[in-house]
């Protein structure tokens, strides 16, 4: 088990105003979203392959 699990929950983080953004900041910001989007699909494919690994070892 990784030690970031055993963390307490975090809430939520607050909502950007995206009123007052550029354009420019706007596109950057997907960006920035779109790279934490595939960070976290990367993480749960990590995940899935322990969790596969795991229950393949207790089912036999």
């Amino acid at each position: 088990m990784d030690e970031k699990d055993l963390e307490p929950k975090t809430r939520k983080p607050d909502v950007k105003n995206l009123e007052v953004l550029s354009i420019e900041a706007l596109e950057e910001y997907i960006g920035e979203l779109e790279a934490e989007i595939v960070r976290v699909r990367e993480e749960m494919k990590r995940k899935n392959s322990a969790r596969s690994a795991a229950e393949s070892v207790f089912r036999k």
